[in-house]
């Protein structure tokens, strides 16, 4: 006896492994959610907005029933990643229920919160006294660790690239095909 075979059986494999592992509160930005500098000029009124923020873990101090993770903001991309950037517009607090291993939750990891704005925490950076949005944060991603690439290698020294004189920008230490 010969059964046929379901033709949407490939494309259901296919499409679990296209699966994105990131929650989607953390993929899709809340609407009308503020910043985190419009938040810093008057956090009392932001109190109870939904945002997603994103940045680099500084410190994280487990408590007795959370764990408040301080994180220097950076600007988010289209996944919600915080981008390799120097531009942030502060810092602040997501706390997080339960227990953080801070040996996995370490310094300079990435990390995105969602969830709601729940006040603001007094605190020094060195000697300066700062005040931390707090986010009482219901989705959290620890992003993997980035990978460096390998420049390309240098091309062979016995090289020599004709179109270099009528096409300057294929010439210099690597010419556009070994880009």
């Amino acid at each position: 006896m010969n059964l046929p075979r379901p033709s949407w059986i490939p494309l259901v494999l296919l499409l679990a492994g296209c699966a994105s592992q990131v929650p989607e509160a953390i993929r899709t930005a809340p609407p009308e959610a503020p910043s985190l500098a419009r938040v810093r000029t008057d956090p009392a009124a932001w109190s109870g907005h939904a945002v997603r923020w994103g940045g680099e873990i500084v410190r994280v101090e487990n408590l007795s029933d959370h764990t408040l993770v301080y994180i220097v903001e950076r600007p988010l991309d289209h996944d919600g990643r915080p981008r390799r950037s120097d531009h942030s517009d502060g810092r602040f607090i997501a706390r997080i229920r339960g227990f953080l291993d801070p040996a996995v939750y370490a310094r300079r990891r990435e990390i995105t919160v969602a969830g709601k704005l729940d006040g603001i925490r007094r605190g020094r950076i060195g000697d300066y006294d700062y005040v931390y949005p707090v986010v009482d944060a219901g989705a959290v991603h620890l992003w993997p660790r980035r990978t460096r690439r390998r420049p390309p290698p240098p091309p062979p020294p016995w090289y020599y690239d004709p179109w270099c004189p009528w096409y300057p920008w294929s010439c210099g230490p690597y010419p556009y095909w070994w880009r």
